[in-house]
């Protein structure tokens, strides 16, 4: 049995994992670097696309199963293994992810589901399951719930949280400050954009990965991105999920402001029409599908000229625009003036006006009749 670790900048003792792995059982261990795999294979084209599941939250779990799943399957071909395995629970999302995944690059693939095929009905049971074997297990009376952490975001589910009146707990909050303990000073960052992804950070250009890890650690120390959402998940059932996603809030922030500049409105008002359908596929797990692949290039190619820098103010956990910029700019201060121009003839209006009014003319005029 060869046991599989991804990182993705979750900042966990992998070689501690790696040795846990050995005694219970696995002969051999892969230890997958996919830090920038998943940054501009997979959180880029999403945050592209302002992927946003529910009105809130940014994906951060959704995304990752798919980039873990690619990498364990190039593993298993690299093995001659012709059996996968994960660990999800036979009530969520994730073992639809993975699953659609492993047979999206391999028809012919095994999965084992332990949740669903042995006798482990209940985080309780598998928790007695791990006692009964001598295996260390995260879950415990100080921490009663689930963690899931990548560098996008971390996630807290399970145990004490499925009560939705409950407020979490202030200790539970493993990146980001709290925004009532967040500086008393506010802080600027400039992120540039080009063709849709963010370059650099206050003038630094840095790789996904690095830009990501470093938007990460500037908005937790404004207490930035946190998320307490009841969602729908793919099975039928609501679930309680609580987010921090402090980087993907500041570069979602700040690709809608350079989009505000750049973008034509009839091709932004046509791609926000195709938002909740893209990021409904990434939460079901359709990343390989063909309706993404076709739905990406729709949003690429409405990412041509978001091009330019924007300027974000950090505080107490807001993230709020404070100006944009770009040599690819559609705003044009010459027609956009309230002051005399001579780009603009005002008269036009009417007869704009009288047009689009003419319809609801005609319905007043029925109205009258009836």
């Amino acid at each position: 049995m060869v046991a599989y670790i991804a990182d993705l900048g979750q900042d966990e003792d992998l070689a501690a994992i790696a040795t846990k792995a050995t005694e219970t059982g696995a002969s051999s261990i892969v230890v997958d670097d996919l830090r920038e795999v998943f940054a501009c294979d997979f959180v880029w084209p999403a945050l592209r696309a302002n992927a946003v599941y529910e009105g809130g939250y940014l994906l951060g779990t959704s995304i990752a199963r798919p980039c873990i799943a690619q990498g364990q399957m190039a593993a298993a071909a690299r093995e001659g293994a012709d059996t996968v395995s994960h660990g999800a629970t036979g009530k969520g999302n994730d073992q639809v992810r993975f699953e659609l995944t492993y047979y999206a690059l391999d028809p012919d693939i095994t999965v084992i589901a332990p949740w669903r095929e042995w006798d482990l009905n209940s985080r309780e049971a598998l928790l007695a399951y791990a006692e009964e074997r001598g295996i260390s297990v995260p879950v415990s009376a100080e921490q009663p719930y689930s963690v899931d952490r990548n560098m996008l975001h971390t996630s807290y589910e399970g145990g004490i949280l499925e009560d939705p009146w409950r407020e979490p707990d202030e200790a539970m909050y493993l990146v980001t400050t709290a925004p009532e303990k967040a500086p008393d000073e506010s802080q600027y960052v400039e992120v540039d954009y080009r063709g849709g992804d963010p370059v650099a950070l206050d003038g630094e250009a840095l790789s996904p990965a690095a830009l990501l890890e470093r938007a990460n650690t500037l908005a937790a120390r404004h207490g930035i991105g946190r998320l307490d959402l009841v969602e729908n998940r793919y099975v039928g059932i609501k679930s309680r999920g609580v987010y921090e996603t402090p980087g993907g809030t500041l570069l979602h922030a700040a690709h809608k402001a350079v989009e505000s500049i750049t973008m034509d409105r009839e091709v932004m008002h046509l791609r926000d029409s195709l938002i909740p359908r893209y990021s409904e596929l990434i939460y079901y797990g359709y990343w390989f599908s063909p309706e993404m692949r076709l739905l990406q290039v729709t949003m690429d190619e409405a990412q041509r000229g978001v091009t330019g820098t924007a300027r974000l103010k950090l505080y107490k956990g807001s993230c709020t625009v404070a100006g944009r910029s770009s040599p690819e700019g559609l705003y044009r201060p010459d027609f956009a003036t309230f002051e005399a121009d001579e780009v603009y003839d005002q008269a036009d209006a009417t007869g704009f006006i009288r047009l689009n009014a003419l319809r609801l003319r005609i319905q007043a005029l029925q109205g009258r009749k009836r």
